[in-house]
């Protein structure tokens, strides 16, 4: 065999592998992280492979058509890339070009003059390494998820936490089950009725939103709390135990993984913190209102 040909084949094989293996990484991470939500497991094993492992099934199926059927797969190449240049027109192309379009049609190139042999190695290599990623990374990870706690329960919570105790709203306005921007926020819990089931005409201010420090000590993890603390300074929050997403803080079959806080970033006052499910604390734009990204209105509560 020709070695520049085998080369070549060998080069298109490790690029696809390293592209699979990235993809699949993410994939399988971001499925338990913001994913595998839904009461059913169809819906998340749907979502798994159809939104989060996507890329890595189309890069691991086009190596395998092209080694096998040389025009079948080039062609397959240009109409994958085509329809990505197509459905991702509103996105921005250098990140789209980068990871995804770009090298579809270097591997493209690279197979259609490449010889990778031994060809079971190849195959064994493109479809096995993202295979064994998204295992072990889903294995462990679904096993967490599994262990959440869920009571159900979406009513009002007192939440006695870390020297702090809070009346946490209901499912409804003051809990929506979709993404709102931080001022929006601010709005409805300035409005909110005393039981949080409605929003006002006039300004009840009775809720708000949580601050920073005051989510952090909340933070639960299997009904135990999770010894958050925040460090105003360093603005990182600690915890003896990590938190997770879990009653009665959280609704585990909500796409919502990020509470707004009341607080604005030290770095601008275009940006607020949100706090994440784990615990991890970010400053995000103000403007923000992604489905994954709401918040739930506090009050304060006495000690029981």
């Amino acid at each position: 065999m020709n070695k520049k040909k085998l080369i070549t084949g060998w080069v298109a094989v490790a690029i696809t592998v390293i592209i699979s293996g990235i993809w699949a990484y993410w994939g399988a991470t971001e499925n338990f992280h913001e994913g595998w939500y839904s009461e059913s497991v169809w819906e998340n094993l749907f979502m798994l492979f159809f939104q989060y492992l996507i890329f890595a099934i189309i890069f691991t199926i086009l190596a395998v058509v092209i080694l096998k059927w040389k025009l079948a797969g080039l062609i397959l190449h240009i109409l994958v890339a085509g329809f990505c240049i197509w459905f991702f027109n509103r996105s921005s192309f250098s990140v789209i070009g980068i990871l995804i379009i770009i090298p579809f049609a270097i591997l493209a190139v690279l197979y259609w003059f490449g010889e990778p042999a031994p060809r079971k190695l190849a195959y064994g290599l493109i479809i096995g390494v993202p295979l064994i990623m998204i295992l072990a990374i889903s294995i462990p990870l679904g096993i967490k998820v599994s262990k959440r706690i869920d009571t159900g329960d979406l009513n009002a919570q007192t939440v006695v936490g870390n020297d702090v105790i809070l009346t946490w709203a209901t499912r409804g306005p003051g809990w929506p089950d979709e993404g709102v921007s931080w001022a929006e926020a601010n709005d409805i819990c300035a409005h909110l009725s005393e039981d949080g089931s409605a929003v006002m005409e006039e300004e009840q201010n009775i809720w708000r939103l949580p601050t920073v420090d005051e989510a952090v000590r909340s933070m639960m993890l299997h009904g135990i709390n999770a010894g958050g603390i925040w460090d105003e300074d360093t603005e990182k929050a600690v915890y003896e135990t990590d938190p997770d997403k879990e009653s009665p803080l959280w609704d585990v079959h909500s796409k919502v993984i990020y509470y707004w806080t009341a607080d604005t970033s030290k770095q601008s006052d275009k940006q607020a913190y949100i706090i994440v499910y784990h615990g991890g604390v970010y400053d995000k734009p103000k403007t923000d209102s992604q489905d994954y990204l709401s918040f739930r209105a506090v009050k304060n509560a006495d000690a029981p």
